[in-house]
């Protein structure tokens, strides 16, 4: 269940993420807000997670898959450029994500 949360508050991450670039540094209204809400309960969901979870290998996954989740989304939506370093990079924060799962090191 606590990985359960870090993955939603990874999601999370990712929207808030864009919601800050579509605020255009807090200007517009509705992705301010959005931003606020996205924020929260990415920061709430995580501090819930930490209650069961090693910090580190819980970070790592929640800043992988907003870092991950924001990039493509970048790509898709906001016409960010793609690359093959870009894609390869992307592939192998999900390899680490991954591994850290596969490593046992958290209960």
């Amino acid at each position: 269940m606590a990985w359960l949360l870090v993955i939603v508050a990874g999601l999370l991450e990712t929207g808030f993420a864009v919601c800050l670039k579509l605020s255009h540094g807090f200007t517009r209204l509705w992705p301010t807000i959005a931003f606020c809400i996205f924020a929260l309960g990415s920061f709430g969901l995580l501090t819930l997670a930490l209650r069961k979870l090693d910090v580190g290998p819980a970070y790592a996954v929640w800043t992988g898959i907003g870092a991950t989740g924001t990039a493509i989304y970048g790509m898709i939506f906001l016409g960010d450029v793609v690359s093959t370093l870009k894609i390869v990079s992307i592939s192998l924060v999900i390899v680490g994500i991954v591994g850290l799962q596969l490593s046992g090191a958290t209960h």
